[in-house]
């Protein structure tokens, strides 16, 4: 048997094992099972805590519930942190990602602020099938178009729109997600700006669905919002789930994400029953 965590950020939740002081046979397809919420533990995404190279105190494995492997996970990357600080006694812990290394830190009233590194713009960065202004992607479809597009280690996309109520987003969520504009699929925001420094957010994640909140949906919304002047580059950024304080930071491009953690209940399982 394997112990296992089960954490969130926000709602946005995690099965979370621990691997560093062994491989465990953990297989995409033992994540999905492990991932699904009627026959498994359920959870948002799948983490895997593996031995820390150089550099980083932690390397985070990130599956999606369809047992894909992710880049980034925003919320997954600041409890991953807060568990190895209490473990060290530290208030500052580098995660590393197959995207590259965060940075996150303990600040008061059980916050933590991850540096989720540079938004990044062009094209081929997100990536796109083919060349386009990231700022006004040439996509629409139901009552939504013309969103913009960037990556923070996996694809997003943000459509702005006036009344979020009214999007029907488990109906056009997987469609744009699977748009041949994105080879990689995408996730998919769809943002209502209530002020300079306040948005609703929800979330259609690639390979997860709906979710409660996206770190990294709203990491991608504050840099699409402030690129189209829609937002300052800090914000609070309201999702189902909860608040994300967002600053996209103008001296090097960085985006800083404070939000809490927590953990569910603790446990254990046996890989061997889900599957090979």
């Amino acid at each position: 048997m394997i112990p296992f965590r089960k954490m969130h950020g926000l709602g946005n939740d995690f099965v979370v094992l621990d691997a560093r002081a062994g491989a465990l046979p953990v297989t995409p397809a033992r994540a999905a099972a492990i991932a699904d919420r009627h026959f498994g533990i359920g959870c948002d995404q799948f983490i895997v805590m593996e031995p820390p190279p150089a550099g980083a105190d932690v390397f985070m494995r990130i599956r999606n519930p369809d047992g894909s492997e992710a880049g980034a996970c925003g919320n997954a990357t600041r409890c991953i942190a807060a568990l190895v600080a209490e473990e060290r006694g530290a208030d500052r812990v580098v995660v590393r990602t197959i995207a590259g290394d965060l940075p996150v830190e303990r600040l008061p009233g059980g916050l933590w602020r991850a540096d989720m590194g540079p938004a990044r713009l062009r094209w081929d960065d997100v990536p796109l099938a083919y060349k386009a202004d990231t700022l006004h992607l040439p996509l629409a479809f139901g009552p939504v178009s013309d969103p913009a597009a960037c990556s923070m280690g996996n694809p997003h996309a943000t459509f702005f729109v006036d009344d979020l109520d009214a999007i029907p987003v488990t109906e056009i969520g997987p469609r744009l997600e699977h748009d041949p504009i994105f080879p990689d699929r995408a996730n998919i925001g769809f943002a209502q700006v209530l002020a300079p420094d306040r948005m609703r957010l929800v979330i259609w994640e690639r390979g997860a669905g709906l979710t409660l909140a996206c770190g990294s949906g709203a990491c991608a919304a504050i840099v699409n919002a402030a690129r189209r002047g829609l937002t300052g580059r800090r914000a609070t950024v309201t999702m189902p789930g909860g608040d994300l304080v967002m600053e996209w930071r103008e001296s090097d491009g960085h985006v800083l994400m404070t939000g809490p953690v927590a953990t569910a209940f603790t446990g254990t399982l046996d890989l061997g029953a889900y599957g090979s």
